[in-house]
C-alpha cells in the first residue's frame, strides 16, 4: 500500500467517516494517536514512524499532531461536525476558487456552496486554484471578492495549512478568471 492510498484512508477517517474504523473524534476533531493507528491497522498497515512521515510530507499539509504528539486531526475538509478551533479573520481583499469547468454554470447561479462539507475552500493564489480545479476536469478559476466580502459582514476563517474558509460565497462576489 502506497504512502498516498495509505493518507487518501486517513483523510476519509479524519474527514468524513471515523466510523469505518470505530474511531471517535473529540469536538474538535483530535483523535488519539494510539487509537487511530491500532483501528487504521486493522484494514491496512500503519505505524507510527507511516503516520509521522505522511503527516510530514503531505502536500496539502492535510493533517496536524497535537504540541504532545498524542492527538491528530485534519486541518479542514470535515463533512462531519467538528470545530477545529480557528479564529476569525480578515482575508486578502482577493481570493480564488478552482472547479472543473461542467461546474461554472451552477456557480454563476448559486455562488460558491459548501455542500457536505463545512465551508467552502478558498486559495490565495492561481496556481494552488488551478491545481485544485484540475483534480474536477478542465479547471475553472472563480476570482472572490474576499475584502468585500469581509466588509459585508461575512466571516473568514484561515486553516493551518493556509486554506481560506468560508461557510458561502454568493454570486455577486464572484468574478470568472478564465
Amino acid at each position: 500500500m502506497s504512502l498516498k492510498d495509505t493518507s487518501k484512508f486517513l483523510s476519509l477517517i479524519l474527514r468524513h467517516k471515523p466510523q469505518a474504523v470505530g474511531l471517535e473524534l473529540d469536538e474538535h476533531g483530535w483523535a488519539d494517536v494510539d487509537e487511530l493507528i491500532r483501528r487504521v491497522s486493522r484494514k491496512r498497515p500503519l505505524d507510527r514512524a507511516t503516520l509521522e512521515q505522511i503527516v510530514a510530507t503531505d502536500e496539502k499539509q492535510r493533517y496536524s499532531f497535537s504540541a504532545d504528539g498524542q492527538l491528530i486531526r485534519a486541518n479542514q475538509g470535515h463533512s462531519i461536525p467538528v470545530d477545529v478551533e480557528l479564529a476569525e479573520l480578515e482575508p486578502p481583499k482577493i481570493l480564488y476558487h478552482g472547479t472543473g469547468e461542467r461546474f461554472a454554470a451552477s456557480i454563476r447561479a448559486q455562488g460558491l456552496i459548501r455542500k457536505s462539507r463545512l465551508y467552502v475552500h478558498l486559495s490565495s493564489d492561481v496556481e494552488t486554484a488551478i491545481n485544485v480545479g484540475r483534480r474536477h476536469g478542465k479547471p475553472k478559476i472563480f476570482i472572490v471578492e474576499s475584502g468585500r466580502m469581509f466588509a459585508d459582514g461575512c466571516k473568514f476563517f484561515r486553516s493551518v495549512n493556509g486554506v481560506w474558509l468560508t461557510e458561502h460565497v454568493p454570486a455577486q462576489y464572484l468574478k470568472e478568471s478564465f
